[in-house]
């Protein structure tokens, strides 16, 4: 009881300067507990904010993708040449990482003839005719035919309800892809003859939404297709997808005499930064141990995800998107440097401060700590005095800071990434072993200082 009576004295005597000491640890307790809470939470939160820019993994058929790796051909060769199976996409979202895997979309990527210049509903264009004859070099009657040119065609889904064979439904598609896509009018449905065509083609063509677009195809067999579809937007990439056109897949399959055919998948994923293991199993899973094996194929690396994503697509070849990836990896390496060095910053400020308020407060008591030693106190009673003292005023200075840092946490979640942070119990665990460390040391040179007080010198005015 004279313990405590010893220590709720002090405060009434010198409230001021134990309230300083109280609001530094506050405040570091603030920075630290935001900083961490981030720290902890920040991968998903940056994974999924770089992942709205794109996907991270491509899937290709087995045969492009060595073609592709030997020769840099991608994107080079005006048709496929091999596909996989539309049917075997939903399969992607039954591997361990279904969750992680947000987004895909399957492509069958062809070329078709388009009418230039005003195709529309009966050349709603007026000066279609004109220029259309032109075009085709045979004099400028109204009944001239028009030109054609050859367009990249894109058969896709926009926004696709799946049913998966786990009883649960997902929506997949390129609406979610291409969440950056600037969209005048709509996107287009997957049942229905839709289309949506890139800002440059459309200014080629002459078409606008509302427009109907006449694609022409010679197929592999030599059959001639076409198909008519109606354009419910134009969007701007920024990019060169912007002289494309996309349409549902199904019709894409149809114009190209392809059935159940598509030559790649996009795949967005939540995935965790490449390490040297993943890097290791990029090059050959084989040479992993055993135990190397299960943590890389438990943990959501990029790598890891494509396996698995190989493992139930037959003849499939699954790749990171090596930019994304890295991007999605540095991006949150620094930025939980930074939040880090925000924290140790603070400690180091808390620490000082508390350092100079113990001294300044041994300073004006000195005569006080002298008597109670020539009384009979040893250096160690009144070291632990002091120390309780000191923590006691932390500890509320530090309960006050966990409260303040949560809010500040969530504040920082909502501003940057539109939505709150999971404050794990660990973040305060460790806030508060690292403020206890923190003013132990500080209190070092104060409790030094104490040990070297002579109360006959100090009593005496010396």
């Amino acid at each position: 009881m004279f313990f405590l009576r010893m220590i709720l004295r002090s405060f009434s005597r010198q409230l001021r300067r134990r309230l300083l000491i109280a609001v530094t640890v506050c405040l570091s307790a603030t920075i630290a507990v935001a900083m961490l809470g981030v720290v902890f939470d920040v991968g998903d939160k940056l994974n999924a904010e770089l992942s709205s820019y794109g996907s991270n993994i491509t899937v290709q058929p087995k045969s492009d993708a060595v073609v592709s790796d030997l020769y840099n051909t991608e994107g080079a060769q005006p048709d496929p040449t091999s596909f996989l199976k539309e049917s075997d996409v939903p399969k992607i979202k039954t591997t361990f990482w279904a969750f992680n895997i947000t987004d895909f979309a399957p492509q069958l990527n062809i070329h078709a003839e388009a009418m230039g210049d005003g195709m529309g509903s009966g050349g709603a264009h007026s000066d279609a005719g004109a220029h259309s004859g032109s075009a085709g070099g045979s004099g400028g009657g109204a009944g001239t035919t028009a030109a054609t040119v050859s367009v990249p065609v894109v058969g896709t889904w926009f926004n696709k309800t799946l049913h998966l064979p786990t009883g649960e439904s997902t929506v997949a598609g390129v609406q979610g892809l291409r969440s950056w896509w600037k969209v005048e009018g709509s996107w287009p449905k997957d049942d229905k003859a839709q289309a949506m065509i890139g800002k440059d083609l459309a200014a080629r063509l002459h078409l606008g939404v509302g427009d109907e677009l006449m694609l022409h195809k010679t197929t592999a067999t030599g059959a001639h297709t076409m198909q008519m579809l109606a354009i419910t937007g134009v969007y701007d990439s920024g990019d060169t997808d912007n002289g494309s056109v996309y349409m549902p897949s199904a019709l894409a399959q149809k114009l190209a005499d392809l059935p159940d055919s598509i030559d790649r998948i996009e795949v967005k994923a939540l995935t965790t930064p490449e390490n040297d293991l993943a890097r290791k199993a990029a090059k050959n899973p084989a040479a992993l141990s055993q135990e190397e094996w299960e943590t890389w194929y438990c943990t959501a690396y990029p790598s890891s995800i494509a396996y698995q994503i190989e493992e139930v697509l037959p003849g499939a070849v699954a790749k990171q998107v090596r930019q994304v990836s890295a991007l999605q990896g540095d991006v949150m390496l620094k930025t939980q440097a930074v939040m880090m060095l925000m924290t140790v910053l603070s400690l180091i400020a808390a620490a000082v401060a508390v350092a100079n308020l113990m001294a300044a407060s041994i300073g004006e008591r000195s005569a006080e700590l002298a008597l109670l030693k020539a009384v009979g106190a040893t250096d160690g009673a009144v070291s632990r005095l002091m120390l309780a003292e000191t923590a006691a005023i932390s500890m509320v200075g530090a309960l006050a800071g966990a409260g303040l840092g949560s809010a500040l946490a969530q504040l920082v979640g909502h501003v940057v990434f539109g939505s709150g942070i999971t404050m794990r119990p660990m973040v305060f665990v460790l806030v508060f072993v690292l403020l206890a460390v923190t003013i132990l040391i500080a209190s070092f040179s104060s409790i030094r200082s104490i040990l070297n007080l002579r109360p006959a010198e100090v009593l005496h005015g010396r």
